[in-house]
């Protein structure tokens, strides 16, 4: 194994599970900061926000994909691993960040993203030639019996890509076809190949020699592949595709492999996993610190609860109840070996306030506030997207023209050309589509928002003189001002770390309220998920008698029993458990 520098990979200067105290922000680098005027965000404006980040408190960055790239999929189609895109920067420019970072005490978390790579990576180029010792690295395939290459109903079986009709691309130059899940520009690569998960450890640890703290690993549990796809068969038989491929039955093997070549323990890395598909069972699993796998994992239950079927834009709505349930089985099921990542908000999710909360003038900062609050009150590591902390919304996006996202892209044409009327499409995309968060971040209320002084590469929010960084940073009641005494409260509070979870008032349509108890002293939360008010129930939570308010979206100087406003939150301490 490569030794690291003990500049940069020190054990002491991470201590072990460090991770569970901290609070981490993720960086959408396009949308964050320009600072060239190109109109696209890159990595000298983000190391120009650093003091933002350090005043708001969180402790590490989770950068999206800066990675050498065609752009097909927003950089999670990667040409080199070993180089940053000039539409970003430079090597010299994510050093200059990740020094910077440490020395206002933030870590930095890069995207991995090796389930797949560019077509465009030598890997890959090199890897389309038969006679190349890389062949393997990649899944190639040959027609179905029975069909001559290249024309429709050729392809080894029936399954679709995520972002394409079909997960098999045909290449005229070996007459074979190739495997990639998410789209012809992404081609899968080979795990089961013991060179290519060498030269992917190699990479890893390049990455961690440079200074970075972990990784965030896009659908990692997508690696290991169905055991008839690597005898050299389909997909699967009857060709049921994208769902057949996660959680394969080498999974934890290549993860313990990789935590072990990589030392991601041993450095005490942050590593979690963006794993769709994964039931509780597999959580547990990969995250249970005797197995020395994964710290945490992406879990996307609660994100298809507002869903009717397989997919995102059929929509539906979400009772109070669901959701809690939900978030209650993971928090339980984690409770004794494993551990939680908390999100309502990311790169591939609406704004949570529009989605979950009210995005009204009236009602839209209590909302984020609230939402926060009970985020941040389960057990696990909370992550902050982008402008979740002062309360960003999804953006009006009325007409297929303003969207740029290809999933939504794809959706539209699908959609429409299978028959679906144009405003049900429409009214799916307004509410579910990526490019609500990849708006330009809304720092002030200048032209462009702060973002850039060019022409942005995304329209920007029009509410951002309302809505803005600026604005919610200097006014004590804001968004952000509630979300600098949360991360506070976390890195303060053995409790709200450590706590064990309870969920109260189970079936309550209005109220979502739990307890966090760590010996004998008690947390309660109670939250008014409403935009009405709420009185708080005689039976179902403990006495509030003596109960002090540590936090509160209206305040500590309420009566704690008192009845919650719309949108009201409150952290009450209860001292001894009761």
């Amino acid at each position: 194994m490569t030794i690291l520098s003990s500049e940069t990979t020190s054990a002491t200067a991470r201590p072990a599970d460090w991770w569970k105290s901290a609070v981490v922000y993720q960086v959408y680098p396009r949308s964050f900061q320009d600072s060239d005027g190109d109109g696209i965000g890159d990595i000298p404006g983000i190391t120009s926000r650093l003091e933002y980040l350090a005043d708001l408190g969180v402790d590490v960055i989770w950068l999206s994909p800066v990675y050498r790239s065609p752009q097909v999929d927003n950089g999670y189609d990667i040409s080199d691993y070993r180089d940053i895109d000039p539409l970003f920067g430079t090597l010299a420019d994510i050093d200059e960040l990740i020094a910077e970072a440490h020395a206002r005490g933030i870590r930095l978390l890069m995207d991995l993203v090796v389930n797949h790579t560019s077509d465009q990576h030598a890997w890959f180029v090199e890897s389309r030639d038969p006679a190349s010792p890389k062949r393997d690295w990649y899944f190639w395939r040959p027609a179905r019996p029975g069909h001559e290459p290249g024309t429709p109903g050729a392809e080894p079986d029936d399954s679709a890509a995520a972002f394409a009709p079909s997960a098999w691309t045909y290449d005229p130059a070996s007459g074979e076809y190739y495997l990639g899940i998410f789209s012809p520009a992404q081609p899968d690569l080979n795990w089961e190949n013991e060179q290519v998960r060498a030269a992917v450890y190699e990479m890893m640890r390049w990455w961690i020699a440079r200074g970075v703290d972990g990784f965030r690993m896009d659908v990692i549990n997508l690696i290991s592949k169905p055991a008839a796809l690597t005898a050299g068969g389909p997909v699967s038989p009857d060709g049921a595709g994208f769902g057949q491929i996660a959680n394969g039955p080498r999974l934890d093997e290549f993860l313990a492999e990789m935590n072990r070549e990589v030392g991601l323990d041993e450095h005490h890395l942050l590593t979690v996993g963006e794993m769709p598909g994964a039931t509780v069972e597999v959580a547990r699993r990969v995250t249970d610190p005797a197995r020395s796998e994964l710290n945490m994992v992406f879990t996307f239950e609660h994100m298809n609860l507002d869903q009717t079927g397989w997919s995102k834009w059929d929509l539906a709505n979400l009772p109070l109840p669901v959701l809690k349930a939900n978030l209650a089985s993971w928090q339980e099921a984690l409770a004794d070996a494993g551990w939680n990542s908390l999100y309502l908000d990311n790169h591939d999710q609406p704004r949570a306030v529009s989605r979950f909360g009210d995005d009204s003038p009236e009602h839209r900062v209590n909302s984020a506030k609230t939402l926060a609050t009970v985020l941040h009150l389960h057990k696990g590591t909370p992550y902050v997207y982008q402008g979740e902390e002062f309360g960003m919304t999804n953006a009006p996006l009325t007409q297929i023209g303003h969207y740029r996202d290809v999933e939504s892209l794809n959706y539209h044409a699908l959609a429409t050309a299978a028959g679906v009327p144009e405003a049900e499409v429409l009214r799916s995309l307004t509410a579910k589509s990526r490019d609500h968060a990849r708006t330009p971040v809304q720092w002030d209320g200048s032209e462009n928002a702060g973002f850039t002084t060019g022409t942005p590469w995304f329209d920007v929010n029009p509410n951002y003189r309302e809505i803005n960084a600026e604005s919610a940073r200097h006014d004590p009641d804001s968004v952000f001002a509630h979300f600098q005494r949360l991360i506070r409260l976390r890195h303060e509070d053995e409790t709200v770390r450590e706590g064990r979870f309870h969920l109260l008032l189970p079936d309550h349509e209005q109220l979502w309220a739990f307890t966090r108890v760590l010996g004998a002293r008690t947390l309660l939360v109670v939250a008014n998920f409403s935009s009405d008010s709420a009185a708080l129930p005689g039976e179902g939570l403990p006495s509030l008698d003596g109960a002090t308010i540590l936090l509160g979206t209206h305040g500590q100087d309420r009566a704690a029993a008192s009845p919650l406003a719309a949108w009201e939150s409150r952290i009450l301490d209860l001292g001894a458990s009761r």
